[in-house]
């Protein structure tokens, strides 16, 4: 493992200032999240060496970087929300945090050779695919420009910050921040404190809150369904076990794998199947809070799966806790020093947190890149809708793959997996160019209307759809762009081969 000052040497080469020349290479990633790195790591296990990665920080993470918020952790056991050709035996818990996960990214980049072809601190800011030099052009914050044959995305999902719209969020005076990017230095010791929102980050970092804070005042608009979670340290001899022999690993994680699996079921047409897990999540909440009252408040009114489910032993006993109150009341207003609520109760405040999460289905605005008919992709989408093939490729845009891109994203088991299908996927495309001496790829209209005609199908069955909530799974047209309708291993079967017929490659 390459030591702390190794790894920051390595970054300080791999950063770029800003010239008029520009580079070229033949593969350029975008991001070093677990998408990118993938890509990186399995380019390098191929022998391909001419590729670069763009990287807007300083090191490598993605929103496992970013994220440092108290308590935060993976809510996929490890041994599945991890590389397969880099499994680990090690991991401490069964549920990771956000510190371990980090460091296993990094040992990842350094181990296989990546970290000294990322460009750090240059983030994408624009581009356009060239048809005459069949090449994209591509320019960062810095001025830096990047030419490529191919553009593989793995900007994610999980990395733009959501701030809700609220009357006089600007004149606040107390200190204010995103979960997404927790301030460290804010000492809540003593201090009203306000939660905005209660989903994934907040069930992790309220119980620590609760324990600082004077009083916390949580701001709920939606309920979620919150199964028990104890994560349990793995015993050292487990851990020994996992990690001196790769057969007892591979057992262990596709164990997880397929109950996880399980779960596909039930989100997928047949929401009854999941009335015994809805069963455990309100024995939870009952075990947990004794007032009625909030009891009430905290019991969600759809099927579990609708929105995210999410797994704490200590999020509702943080709610029922002397010092915090839970506020269904809209948010009205934000004053200097205050929340006014929609019933007309102010409640002063010395910090707002908000849990409201990230741009999800309009994250890819971001990308603007503008393709073959000089359309950018965010103008594109917003026209024709977020449509692709397989969440790979999207026609109108040649050489241009997104790795979690849109409608690959789970409720039920690990995206990782998903990663891996789709790198596979990626370079068998890419072969493919290369073996018939052609220049670009671009999947054919009618393959690409076909995919999403089936896959918005299958949604329409869905507990996504039919569940009776609104989530950050729909776009602002109530569409499903984020989920996979299915199980896994149909998406592997989906992926496993490139077919050269569904595209036009010249």
């Amino acid at each position: 493992m390459a030591s702390s000052t190794t790894r920051r040497a390595s970054r300080a080469a791999a950063t770029t200032d800003s010239t008029d020349d520009p580079i070229s290479t033949k593969i350029l990633i975008i991001g070093s999240g677990f998408s990118g790195l993938g890509m990186a790591a399995q380019l390098r296990r191929r022998g391909y060496s001419d590729f670069l990665i763009l990287e807007k920080a300083s090191s490598v993470g993605g929103t496992w970087r970013d994220n440092t918020y108290p308590g935060c952790a993976c809510d996929v056991p490890s041994l599945m929300y991890s590389y397969s050709f880099e499994s680990r035996g090690s991991w401490s818990k069964v549920w990771s945090s956000q510190p371990e996960i980090e460091r296993y990214l990094q040992d990842v980049a350094d181990k296989r050779g990546v970290t000294q072809k990322i460009h750090f601190g240059q983030k994408l800011v624009s581009g356009y695919w060239s048809e005459s030099e069949s090449r994209w052009h591509l320019r960062t914050e810095s001025g830096r420009e990047y030419i490529a044959q191919f553009v593989v995305s793995g900007v994610g999902a999980l990395h733009i910050p959501n701030f809700p719209e609220i009357s006089g969020i600007e004149d606040f005076k107390g200190e204010a921040f995103h979960s997404a990017q927790w301030d460290h230095s804010v000492d809540l010791e003593g201090k009203r404190v306000a939660v905005i929102g209660t989903g994934a980050s907040a069930i992790q970092f309220v119980p620590f809150v609760q324990k600082e804070a004077m009083s916390l005042k949580v701001f709920q608009r939606t309920p979620a369904w919150v199964l028990p979670r104890k994560n349990f340290t793995v015993p050292p001899a487990l851990r020994t076990l996992l990690s001196r022999l790769p057969i007892a690993r591979r057992i262990a994680r596709w164990s997880v794998y397929w109950g996880a699996e399980s779960l596909a079921f039930g989100l997928n047409g047949h929401s009854n199947l999941m009335r015994p897990i809805e069963r455990v999540a309100r024995w939870n909440i009952e075990r947990s809070i004794s007032d009625p009252v909030l009891r009430k408040k905290l019991t969600p009114s759809y099927r579990i799966g609708c929105k995210r489910i999410l797994g704490s032993n200590d999020y509702y006993p943080a709610l029922a806790a002397p010092n915090t109150t839970v506020i269904s009341d809209r948010i009205e207003r934000v004053t200097a020093d205050s929340i006014v609520t929609s019933d007309g109760v102010e409640h002063p405040i010395d910090v707002i947190i908000y849990a409201t999460g990230f741009h999800v289905t309009d994250g890819f605005d971001q990308l603007a890149l503008k393709g073959a008919t000089g359309e950018d992709l965010p103008s594109h989408w917003h026209q024709t809708g977020i449509n692709t093939h397989l969440g790979i490729t999207t026609e109108g845009f040649p050489n241009l793959f997104f790795l979690l891109g849109p409608n690959t994203g789970l409720g039920h088991n690990s995206v990782v997996f998903m990663i891996e299908q789709q790198i596979k996927y990626i370079m068998k495309a890419i072969d493919t160019v290369e073996s018939r001496g052609a220049e670009k790829v671009d999947v054919r209209p009618s393959v690409q209307e076909r995919f999403n005609t089936d896959i918005q199908r299958k949604l329409a069955k869905g507990v996504w759809t039919n569940g009776g909530c609104t989530s950050w799974y729909l776009d602002s047209q109530g569409v499903n762009r984020t989920v996979w309708p299915g199980f896994t291993w149909q998406y592997w079967r989906a992926t496993k081969d490139f077919d050269p017929a569904e595209y036009d490659i010249a």
